[in-house]
């Protein structure tokens, strides 16, 4: 009789290996942390991971975690997306300075990669220095080009003839790329 994969398995042991495996998908470590023993741990989870019940229960509880956070190709491409949409002038106030971040949208607090605030005293003069790490927005739009399969870099980079400069590249793909995804959004909206 075979285990069930929407439900929990009958092997309480192999159950709890599952749910310990999504942890860090780590089996040796998800062995140990289900009371298999250490000195084994390392056959015995390579035994249970050719299980076919195991694998299609790990597969299972994978996909309802992602379900529970609803995290999808359509949340990353409208992450990607929004990050694209970003304009730095929205961080600085009318003197150029940069706002609280209290001020910031949603979207900026949510992409920036790092933000360094530094305080120093020298003289008796008191400095503030505001460090962004902003996105990096030629990764973010080559991620979007790959989502969508756009192939404009390979195409230049395979090109023996192309005798143009690497940043004529790089400008000819982002249009392409921007094009592509203006068309994708598009789509998107229609729906």
């Amino acid at each position: 009789m075979s285990e069930t994969t929407n439900e929990e398995l009958q092997n309480p042991k192999h159950e709890l290996f599952c749910l310990e495996y999504l942890k860090d998908f780590n089996a040796t470590q998800a062995a140990i942390r289900a009371g298999y023993s250490s000195r084994s741990a390392r056959s015995t989870a390579s035994k249970i991971m050719k299980t076919d019940a195991i694998k299609q229960r790990i597969s299972t509880l994978q996909k309802d975690r992602l379900d529970a956070v609803r995290i999808d190709a359509t949340y990353v491409l409208n992450r990607l997306l929004t990050i694209d949409k970003l304009n730095v002038k929205d961080l600085l106030n009318d003197d150029g300075d940069l706002k609280d971040v209290k001020d910031w949208s949603d979207d900026w607090q949510t992409s920036i990669q790092a933000l360094d605030i530094q305080v120093s005293t020298s003289g008796g003069v008191r400095t503030l220095t505001k460090k962004v790490r902003l996105p990096d927005r030629l990764r973010n739009l080559e991620m979007l080009g790959k989502h969508i399969d756009v192939s404009a870099f390979k195409d230049k980079e395979d090109d023996p003839q192309s005798n143009q400069s690497s940043s004529v590249i790089i400008e000819v793909t982002t249009h392409q790329a921007k094009e592509n995804v203006k068309q994708l959004t598009q789509k998107l909206q229609e729906k």
